[in-house]
């Protein structure tokens, strides 16, 4: 039995991730993404300015070969062009920015990208560095369906969507698993 998880209308905003890794977030199979930032990011490059957010898969720029094989079978055309479906809302349970290349590589197990598309990612821009965001990802109970219009779109991460509120349901991912991958993170990155 779940029970929903019904927060508050507030200010929400969107993460646009790879559809690939918004289907292993939403289902539990992976809790972390690596991030850096879209090409319209701020000339810091990609920041965690949210503690929740939903999910907003993106398609146009998914790439066959920085996604590890295991995961490639889940790739596929966007099944509703024109409208933008937010599966989950998402909660940062921890976020290292991680300037060491040898550290990001070690996370290759925990994530969807491969060892060559992490490194690509933390040399970007002539900027050492790449954040590591564990996430609590809970579905929502019907997902969010917006039209396709000019102020969502464009290469930027996060993307403001005004008040609303969201029911969800439970975590995909219970808390003693999400304690189990947290303390992999961490033992990872101090290696």
């Amino acid at each position: 039995m779940t029970h929903p998880h019904n927060p508050p209308s507030q200010p929400l905003s969107a993460l646009k991730e790879w559809d690939a890794q918004c289907q292993l977030l939403t289902t539990g199979r992976l809790s972390l993404l690596l991030r850096k930032g879209g090409i319209m990011e701020t000339h810091n490059g990609f920041e965690v300015e949210h503690r929740q957010f939903l999910l907003y898969p993106t398609f146009l720029h998914q790439n066959a070969a920085e996604l590890q094989p295991a995961y490639l079978p889940l790739l596929r055309p966007d099944p509703a062009p024109g409208q933008i479906v937010l599966p989950a809302l998402a909660e940062v349970l921890a976020v290292q920015k991680v300037e060491s290349l040898e550290a990001a590589l070690r996370l290759e197990p925990l994530q969807a990208l491969t060892a060559g598309a992490i490194e690509r990612r933390f040399h970007y821009r002539n900027r050492p560095w790449i954040h590591a965001l564990l996430l609590r990802v809970r579905p929502l109970r019907a997902p969010l369906t917006l039209t396709e219009t000019p102020d969502l779109l464009g290469c930027v991460s996060w993307v403001p969507l005004g008040d609303m509120q969201v029911e969800t349901d439970e975590a995909v991912v219970a808390e003693d698993e999400l304690q189990v991958r947290r303390g992999e993170l961490e033992h990872l990155l101090r290696a």
